[in-house]
């Protein structure tokens, strides 16, 4: 297992990297069915329990929502990929997702200005 940040904010994304006996097939089968990804990722820490995007047998994409407020989101991306020993190389990058919360209407901030 190896942990690397990939960012300019090293906040924002986390990227795990771990190597497996097990062929590829199998790896992706884990983290695409409902019945065994919800062994160790459960719906209730997902926005959806359907994938956001997937490319067949390579990588799948969820939203994970924190549980508790401020109820933070972020993508969870799983990529497989078959190793040179014929088991897998498994990479787990979460990022955040970044929100722009709207302007408050008292902020006193001058969006127009009048013509002269």
């Amino acid at each position: 297992m190896s942990d690397a940040v990939e960012s300019d904010r090293p906040d924002t994304k986390l990227v795990l990297e771990y190597e497996f006996d097990a062929p590829p097939a199998k790896v992706w089968r884990a983290v695409t069915i409902p019945e065994l990804r919800e062994r160790w990722l459960p719906d209730c820490d997902l926005a959806g329990a359907e994938p956001e995007t997937s490319i067949p047998g390579e990588e799948v994409r969820y939203r994970l929502r924190d549980s508790e407020p401020p109820f933070r989101e972020s993508h969870v991306i799983f990529k497989v990929e078959p190793n040179e020993d014929g088991g897998t190389r498994f990479r787990i990058i979460q990022q955040a997702i970044s929100v722009k919360l709207p302007q408050a209407a008292n902020s006193n901030c001058c969006l127009m200005r009048a013509a002269a």
